[in-house]
């Protein structure tokens, strides 16, 4: 017997058709033509399957995938409908079916959906599979997990049992209400601009402007208007009057990210408006007094900064008031696991998909990573594995090249051959050269020329090499 079948439809000649149809190929049918019938027989018989159709008269096939994923939820659940439409297809593979066949069906067809069924739950029943319903999305951003401390009695956006982020949540809680200067730092992709955002919202500015402003992303000819705005005629283009971002955040928070790329003589103008909140347009002869709470953020080290002479130490002591020191993911791995369940279930909504869970492989190999990218990267892995993911659970097979080094490292026999050693230093070689490659364009934010003179290599050189690693500009 090739594996024991579940069938529920209303219709009898489609039950029959069905069991039929099954028992030739060597499946044992179990058939029902009342659901109620069959969820009563779901608590006491064990199946490897269950084919139901989407409507019928009590509860309907929707009803039963729900008290399987309750019950069973290891159990595949094959959909059949004459009523189909896209959206009720979208909604049973939301909700988790295996997959959505519409009557009148081919039985090819829908042998081969059963066949796969079948085979997917005898290899779960092989490899426990770590699951992840709707409803874990509230233990996701309940207090106990991404806890900032119920801050303003609304819920963090913020994510992490770490002990390193626990005291972050805890920084935040004591410092959002107060007006003082915050410093954010840390490597790129760690989450720098969500803890701005998270003082900003919990302190009494949450109902104004929050703005915020790449300082690495804007030439230093603009820099100065971009921030203190201009007045018509201040230079050529400039056509009419136009505030900056200062004024725009008056009586609330202004957000400076990558605030170790301002030029120097901008840090001198920086400076005076943070003592004494006050500037004047360029070509302005008007000075402007402004309310706003300044956070900052870098991933270098200004200290370091300041002793080579490219960073102003006093602009450094009047922003460090507050630091808040953002680890990078390798250094905070126990994260991992609610940061996984938190983009399964915004990916499974964005993408339209029924990913119910992972492999615990799949997620040791994603604790085993070494992040250079950090969360950002970890985001966009996790899109790529859910968007190409044929099933409902992601496995090894899933995870991107990047990862064919680990997958080699601990699954040697699932090759005919044993890796020869060069193949391995090979790969090992790959995945260090990739990390870095990655790390370096998070850095400059996807500029090629840049991240060729940061990696010592030519910029033609860089492009074959990531050519050859299957990586593109992801960040510009």
């Amino acid at each position: 017997m090739l594996g024991r079948v579940l069938v529920v439809d209303d219709e009898k000649n489609i039950t029959f058709v069905v069991q039929a149809m099954l028992e030739r190929a060597g499946f044992e049918a179990i058939v029902f033509n009342d659901s109620v019938e069959a969820l009563d027989a779901l608590a006491v018989e064990d199946v490897d399957a269950i084919v139901t159709d989407l409507y019928m008269p009590g509860p309907g096939g929707m009803e039963i995938l729900e008290f399987c994923h309750k019950n069973h939820p290891q159990v595949p659940v094959v959909i059949i409908t004459a009523y189909a439409t896209v959206e009720s297809a979208v909604s049973a593979l939301k909700q988790g079916a295996f997959d959505f066949v519409t009557k009148p069906f081919d039985q090819t067809d829908l042998l081969n959906v059963v066949q796969k069924a079948v085979a997917t739950h005898r290899q779960r029943q092989k490899e426990p599979i770590i699951y992840f319903s709707q409803s874990d999305q509230k233990g996701v951003n309940s207090s106990s997990v991404s806890s900032v401390e119920n801050l303003s009695g609304s819920i963090s956006s913020m994510i992490g049992s770490s002990i390193q982020m626990q005291e972050i949540f805890k920084v935040i809680s004591k410092i959002a209400h107060s007006p003082s200067t915050v410093l954010v730092w840390g490597e790129s992709g760690t989450g720098k601009e969500l803890v701005a955002f998270e003082i900003h919202r919990n302190s009494g500015r949450e109902n104004k402007p929050f703005v915020k402003i790449n300082c690495a992303a804007i030439p230093a000819t603009l820099i100065e208007s971009e921030l203190f705005g201009f007045e018509k005629g201040a230079f050529t283009g400039a056509v009419a009057s136009k505030p900056g971002r200062f004024e725009l955040a008056h009586e609330g928070t202004l957000f400076l990210d990558e605030v170790g790329e301002m030029p120097l003589e901008m840090q001198v103008k920086l400076l005076r408006i943070l003592q004494e909140q006050e500037f004047e347009r360029v070509g302005g002869v008007h000075t402007i007094k402004v309310d706003v709470r300044i956070i900052t953020a870098t991933n270098k080290d200004l200290e370091s900064e300041v002793k080579l002479g490219r960073f102003r130490e006093d602009l450094f002591y009047r922003l460090n008031v507050v630091p808040i020191y953002l680890p990078p993911l390798r250094d905070r791995k126990e994260d991992i696991d609610l940061l996984v369940r938190y983009f399964l279930l915004q990916f499974n909504q964005k993408l339209k998909k029924g990913i119910t869970g992972l492999t615990p492989e799949t997620l040791n190999a994603l604790k085993s990573h070494s992040w250079p990218g950090n969360i950002r990267q970890l985001e966009n892995v996790l899109e790529r594995m859910i968007l190409m993911c044929d099933g409902t659970i992601l496995t090894a097979e899933d995870l991107p090249e990047e990862f064919s080094a680990w997958i080699t490292q601990k699954t040697p026999e699932a090759s005919l051959e044993p890796a020869s050693l060069k193949q391995i230093v090979r790969k090992q070689t790959q995945s260090l050269e990739r990390d870095l490659i990655e790390k370096a364009l998070e850095e400059t934010r996807g500029n090629v020329t840049r991240t060729a003179e940061k990696l010592g290599l030519s910029r033609k050189g860089l492009q074959l090499k990531m050519k050859e690693l299957g990586l593109k500009r992801q960040f510009e």
